[in-house]
């Protein structure tokens, strides 16, 4: 049982670091300050996450088929984000990926995992990185999104694409 503890443990700290790290940007990143030698990285983590979405069946309550898709927006006007919302089901259980470009001191990634629909309010479970995201469907269509990470709090408006 140790052995596959530890295999999950690892399993899990290699998601993380993967979830932490992107490659460098083929593009220049746009007003980086000249005095800074890192770059800022956003097109490769948003352009490298599966936007593979299955339309919700008819069985699924209109409240929560509107989350269903692709969403764009920027966290505290920082880099790009991007989530994809892929399933939704009757009872409100989703599966979605999230990408981030910069976003404190986390380097841009991707993670996938599950969440639920309360109301208005879709949560995903805890990302590897250990962020906790919520999305509000305001009356207008629009998502209004929040990242709690180590201690800190993003928000910024998503557009269905």
């Amino acid at each position: 049982m140790a052995h596959h503890l530890r295999k999950a443990i690892f399993g899990l700290t290699a998601l993380g670091l993967a979830a932490c790290q992107s490659a460098p940007p083929e593009q220049s990143p746009p007003s980086a300050p000249a005095s800074s030698s890192a770059a800022t990285p956003s097109a490769p983590a948003i352009s490298d996450q599966p936007a593979t979405v299955i339309p919700p069946t008819k069985a699924v309550p209109p409240k929560y088929a509107a989350f269903s898709g692709i969403w764009v927006g920027r966290l505290e006007g920082m880099d790009e984000s991007k989530l994809t919302v892929q399933t939704v089901a009757a009872n409100g259980k989703v599966t979605a990926a999230f990408a981030w470009g910069m976003l404190g001191d986390n380097f841009p990634g991707e993670a996938s995992g599950a969440g639920r629909i309360a109301g208005t309010t879709l949560k995903l479970g805890r990302l590897p990185n250990g962020a906790d995201l919520s999305f509000v469907m305001q009356p207008d269509g629009v998502l209004a999104g929040t990242v709690a990470l180590a201690g800190q709090h993003y928000t910024g408006t998503f557009l269905k694409q």
